[in-house]
């Protein structure tokens, strides 16, 4: 080699090692790949790329990135977008991704620890008329992505335009306001899109307590008599309970296949459009309430081979729904079922079965031109699941299969044998084989497994809640060792009080991971407080309380008072409280000193009161009376209050408010049972007038309790067919139920 060839790769190693690190890795690897560090320069990537051109972005965390993938390959030449390595991009904060153009694929993203600050996160279009098509989006998360407004709604994934591929994708924990994943189609341009959805993992969605929390939706209800021919195969929703509607189709001509449903509440609707497909969809509810099937409304619906099993869900949550339609229906409300069909469907152990649900004065076309056909129906968890609303003269019963115990109140189209059920080698509880291949069912077996779903790299949540920490802090009596013990503490540890101590807060006590703060179990703790709020729960916070009195004799005079309260701010992560064995006392420095303060946007998953005594409180031990828009939202799904005591109560024991007619929920849940109720609700400041105020209350069950000179029970029915149920209870002294309507069930009452 010559002198001055030596001398050039000398520069060139030189410069090389001197260039600095971002520079190197944004050269091509090889021909067409190019690495980007930064959002510039990604956007200048982008601008150049060609058909077979791959764009990487490197490992590590991209904050506030708002990336728009605009580009158009070929289909046997396609450009790709994707991570360094699969699972090592990590997108934060205010971040979303925009694609539009053809023959494109994304992969090996995780989106976390943020939110979209517009509209979607990722989104098939990069304006209104710059849509996506022939883009396959794979390998991919969105986790926990949830704008800190619970109800500030958003799309975690929009699908436009046409011949999209969204799969083995981890979309999970979303907080928020809107659906995790829909199917545009506001344009020509994403209609007949032919779209596929598939062998993603739909992770666990929390109870929203309000209209939104759809997982899937296809069409709305302004598009939903035109086709989108839409494949949702071989996904798994697990435990996505936000609302009613797991999977909301609004459109025709979709196909909805071997996907599995597990422990989810609500069901999969065909709530607009016609021509849908609903076949080998299998339905585990393993007896975990409000767990769901399918429901028919609408035209030319086809409901074949599913496979349910222990749902309990029940009107619009049944395991096999027909709707009662609305005569020349607006496109928004409920078409008739017309000439749909539910056949060779396995319904085991599942509690209910509705023919035409939501039957009412609006509701009133009956179905017509329908079938039940070969359908086994095998139960013992309920003997009369059948629930006949209206007239079901429109469809044909034929072939079906009850076991004998079975009340079918129908003529006709029913064979009742023997209840024969049992496990099968894949772990299925199976009516008998010869019953299964008389329907031609084929062999009952999931139609795809939960880890062969979502991105290869990301874990799945495990079937239950996480185990405690087991990890246990001794507190010593004093000023604020709680509030210290608290800072030092991790999610799921207890705090452990001396029985009979002192403990006074002088700083308000946060909680923003679930603890639990307990005495040993024959004694209590004693716990007082300077500030306005003794405990705040914070977001992400939960709180168990054991073996504690709770004094408010060293609170501030002032009125408004609580002893425990949420975030003033919005919570987009749900929240539980359970208060056991414990005393609380005089709570009545000023007026209108409540238990709980409750705020707007704020959801708990239960509320739990048991084995405790409440005395001398100015104000409301519940107070979960705070999203009055009346647009269905409430405060609290399931609220116990179970053998405890109440004395000299002001206000009302428990105000709940769930206002609206909004069918997309299943809660308020309350049981109150076991207690006694003296001198409750007299107080002046009590508007409510009342012991108890339960507005909208979905399932409401009060029995063996007694109220003794106070102030009545109040109810205020509405929203379909509440279940309301009052029963061995006592009213000594106290004056008559208040309702708005004759609509509950007493059992068993006695007024003195």
């Amino acid at each position: 080699m010559r002198p001055a060839s030596l001398l050039t790769v000398s520069l060139i190693l030189l410069l090389t090692a001197c260039a600095p690190t971002d520079a190197i890795r944004s050269m091509p690897f090889d021909a067409g790949t190019t690495l980007v560090s930064t959002v510039e320069e990604f956007d200048k990537a982008v601008s150049a790329l060609q058909p077979g051109d791959t764009l990487v972005l490197a490992n590590g965390t991209w904050t506030d990135a708002e990336l728009v993938f605009k580009a158009i390959g070929q289909p046997d030449n396609p450009i790709e977008l994707k991570a360094e390595q699969a699972g090592k991009v990590i997108i934060k904060g205010q971040s979303n991704l925009s694609i539009s153009g053809s023959h494109l694929i994304v992969s090996g993203l995780v989106f976390k620890e943020g939110f979209t600050p517009t509209s979607e996160v990722i989104s098939f279009r990069t304006s209104k008329n710059d849509l996506a098509n022939h883009v396959r989006v794979h390998n991919t998360v969105i986790d926990g992505f949830s704008n800190p407004e619970r109800y500030s709604a958003d799309t975690w994934v929009a699908i436009y335009g046409k011949n999209n591929t969204f799969d083995h994708n981890s979309l999970l924990n979303k907080g928020n306001r809107g659906v995790t994943l829909a199917v545009k189609m506001t344009t020509k341009a994403s209609q007949e899109n032919g779209h596929v959805i598939e062998y993603n993992y739909f992770g666990p969605r929390q109870t929203l307590g309000s209209n939104g929390g759809e997982t899937l939706r296809i069409g709305t209800s302004h598009y939903s008599r035109d086709y989108s021919n839409t494949v949702v195969q071989h996904n798994y929703f697990d435990r996505t309970s936000g609302e009613l509607e797991i999977i909301s189709s609004k459109s025709c001509g979709n196909i909805i296949k071997g996907n599995v449903f597990f422990e989810s509440q609500g069901t999969l609707t065909m709530r607009h459009g016609h021509n849908t497909l609903v076949e080998n969809n299998y339905f585990l509810g393993n007896g975990k309430p409000n767990t769901g099937g399918i429901r028919i409304i609408n035209e030319y619906q086809t409901v074949k081979n599913n496979y349910l099993y222990g749902l309990t869900g029940h009107r619009f949550r049944g395991a096999l729904v027909i709707m009662n339609g609305v005569p020349n229906s607006p496109i928004n409300r409920y078409n008739q079922v017309v000439d749909s069909h539910m056949l060779n469907n396995i319904v085991v152990d599942s509690d209910h079965i509705q023919l035409c649900a939501g039957s009412d004065a609006e509701r009133s076309a009956t179905p017509v031109g329908s079938s039940m056909h070969n359908n086994i129906i095998m139960s013992k968890t309920n003997l009369n699941p059948f629930t006949v609303y209206d007239d079901v003269s429109g469809i044909s019963f034929q072939g079906n299969i009850v076991n004998d115990e079975i009340t079918v109140p129908i003529n006709g189209g029913f064979e009742k044998v023997p209840y024969s059920v049992s496990e099968n080698r894949h772990g299925l509880r199976v009516p008998a084989q010869h019953l299964i291949d008389g329907i031609s069912f084929g062999e009952v077996k999931l139609p795809v497994a939960k880890q062969d779903t979502g991105a290869s790299y990301y874990p799945k949540p495990g079937p239950g809640k996480k185990a405690p920490s087991n990890n246990t802090i001794a507190v010593t009596p004093g000023t604020d060792t709680i509030v210290a013990a608290l800072k030092n503490s991790g999610p799921g540890d207890t705090l452990l009080l001396e029985n009979g101590k002192e403990y006074l807060l002088k700083k308000f006590a946060v909680v923003n991971h679930p603890i639990t703060i307990k005495a040993k179990s024959g004694g209590k703790a004693i716990i007082r407080s300077e500030k306005s709020t003794f405990f705040t729960i914070e977001n992400g916070g939960a709180l168990v309380l054991e073996n504690i009195w709770m004094d408010g004799s060293e609170s501030p005079d002032t009125a408004g008072n609580n002893v425990i309260s949420t975030s003033r701010y919005s919570m987009n992560q749900n929240y539980s409280l359970a208060v056991r064995n414990c005393k609380v006392t005089d709570l009545d420095v000023n007026h209108s000193f409540d238990f709980l303060k409750v705020y707007r946007s704020t959801f708990a998953d239960s509320i739990e009161i048991r084995d405790t005594e409440m005395s001398n409180v100015s104000g409301t031990i519940l107070s979960l009376a705070e999203e009055t828009d009346d647009l269905g939202m409430y405060n609290v799904e399931n609220l116990d209050i179970i053998n405890s005591k109440f004395t000299d109560i002001q206000g009302p024991i428990a105000h709940v408010y769930r206002g609206g007619t909004d069918e997309s929920t299943f809660g308020p849940i309350v049981r109150v049972h076991g207690n006694e109720f003296k001198n409750a609700g007299h107080g002046k400041r009590n508007k409510t007038g009342a012991s108890f105020k339960f507005h909208g209350v979905q399932n409401l069950n009060i029995s063996d309790s007694t109220w003794l000179n106070s102030s009545p029970l109040a109810l205020h029915l509405s929203n379909g067919e509440p279940i309301t149920i009052i029963e061995d209870v006592v009213m000594d002294g106290t004056a008559n139920i208040v309702a708005n309507n004759d609509q509950y069930k007493v059992r068993n009452i006695s007024y003195k």
